[in-house]
């Protein structure tokens, strides 16, 4: 839970980077509460509590899936893959899934890394 609160807490944060535990533990409380929002919505007959949870996690979503292709040492805009049907999904999923860039890169240190560094006295 406390990814999920991460990524809504940098709600607009497009820079630095997002380890790949990080967004998947995201996007997994982020498709139970859909879920939870649907079957909501499909026992009070409307479609205004997911369509509300959706819009307000648009940005986040966005936001957390540009640091995880940050991590991986690309581009955010690499997310408009998913505009592309099949193909453009399963070569994004491939790129998140993958695992960290080694060392500091372009959007900065690696924080696998500085969760590693012991802390100073």
């Amino acid at each position: 839970m406390e990814h999920y609160m991460n990524a809504l807490r940098s709600y607009a944060d497009f820079s630095g980077r997002n380890r790949r535990k990080a967004y998947w533990m995201f996007v997994l409380f982020n498709t139970i509460f859909s879920i939870i929002c649907n079957v909501i919505d499909s026992a009070l007959g409307t479609m205004f509590i997911g369509s509300i949870y959706s819009l307000a996690l648009l940005i986040p979503g966005l936001s957390a899936g540009a640091r995880r292709l940050h991590d991986t040492g690309r581009s955010g805009w690499w997310q408009l893959l998913w505009l592309v049907p099949i193909i453009g999904w399963i070569v994004l999923i491939v790129f998140l899934a993958q695992d960290s860039h080694e060392g500091e890169n372009d959007f900065g240190p690696n924080p696998k890394e500085l969760a590693a560094e012991p802390a100073a006295v």
